[in-house]
């Protein structure tokens, strides 16, 4: 079943609300670097390809990527995240002051940033990638911090994102003191997860799990519709949670909700990157639900969104003109 269309009208009043709206994202950010150049030969040395380097560019990444996007979109935005102590934290910082975003960023001098590092041709065609981590999870002063900064930012929010990478920020003591907090505010709660820790996300109002995660965590393989449906009701049995948006890459979304369920086909156009997409989505998702949006529609305009990134290379975030300008020509599609 189709979720029912989002008339351009209605999308615009909600959109025109976005900037009264503050989502709190709490999870796993990071660094994205980009090195790129050109490759004329392999090298003599081992049949690899010799890039002669053109320039280098840093990206904000996974929970920062998410807040990104909703500062982007016009929202305001608190980023509540643990980095190392060292360059690529600062760099991190000072890409979350570009983006006009709140962040609080708490050093931990035992692990790095979260930094991954792609070697890229000047077609943008990724040749290696280098990951710099720790992924350990947070304990003692530093998830202590982290769970301060929740109790101080959670009651000036409208909704709270949770965006767990398998980094280390995102605990079971850290997902209860999101829950907690949202509850005592009445704030919806959004988890964009990670299979291993499905247990912490329970009491979550929406999680977003992609299909090769609802895959992992019910064992059904998600082909058709029928497969969609059987696949969300599990994983929502799975996670205890009350809605599960699916995104199915060019099958597009599936939305389990109590009063609604449905797919979206695929908004995207032109594919270049599938990279950041899901954060783009549960940003989308989350300010529209801030500005009073249902789930159904909330799940419309976060389809328009990420189609519109996937079109771009990198972790990419959308303008709300942009935005306005997908629903129109979808509503005349």
């Amino acid at each position: 079943m189709l979720l029912p269309p989002l008339p351009p009208d209605r999308a615009r009043a909600l959109l025109a609300r976005v900037a009264t709206t503050r989502v709190l994202v709490v999870g796993d950010a990071m660094l994205d670097r980009f090195i790129a150049g050109q490759v004329t030969r392999i090298s003599p040395e081992a049949p690899v390809p010799v890039v002669a380097f053109e320039h280098e560019t840093h990206r904000l990444g996974g929970a920062a990527n998410v807040a990104h996007n909703v500062a982007a979109l016009g929202a305001r935005t608190t980023l509540i995240a643990v980095t190392g102590d060292d360059d690529a934290a600062r760099l991190l910082r000072d890409g979350c002051t570009a983006a006009r975003m709140d962040a609080v960023l708490l050093a931990d001098t035992a692990r790095c940033t979260t930094t991954k590092v792609r070697i890229v041709t000047e077609r943008n065609q990724q040749v290696a990638r280098i990951d710099y981590e720790s992924d350990r999870e947070i304990a003692g002063d530093v998830e202590d911090r982290v769970i301060r900064a929740i109790g101080e930012h959670a009651p000036k929010a409208s909704v709270i994102v949770v965006s767990d990478y398998l980094k280390g920020c995102v605990t079971s003591r850290i997902c209860n003191a999101a829950l907690e907090r949202a509850r005592e505010a009445g704030l919806p709660v959004l988890v964009d997860p990670k299979i291993p820790h499905i247990d912490y996300y329970a009491g979550a109002t929406l999680v977003t799990p992609n299909h090769h995660e609802v895959e992992h965590a019910t064992h059904v393989r998600v082909r058709g519709e029928e497969d969609a449906r059987k696949g969300a009701r599990l994983f929502r049995e799975r996670a205890r949670c009350a809605s599960v948006l699916m995104t199915r890459g060019d099958q597009g979304m599936w939305l389990l909700a109590d009063d609604i369920e449905g797919r979206l086909p695929a908004a995207a156009r032109e594919v270049a990157d599938v990279t950041g997409a899901g954060d783009t989505v549960i940003a989308t998702v989350a300010l529209s639900l801030a500005a009073d949006a249902t789930l159904a529609e909330a799940a419309r305009l976060a389809n328009e969104a990420a189609g519109i990134v996937v079109g771009r290379f990198g972790p990419a975030t959308v303008s709300l003109a942009e935005l306005l300008r997908a629903v129109d020509t979808s509503a005349n599609v």
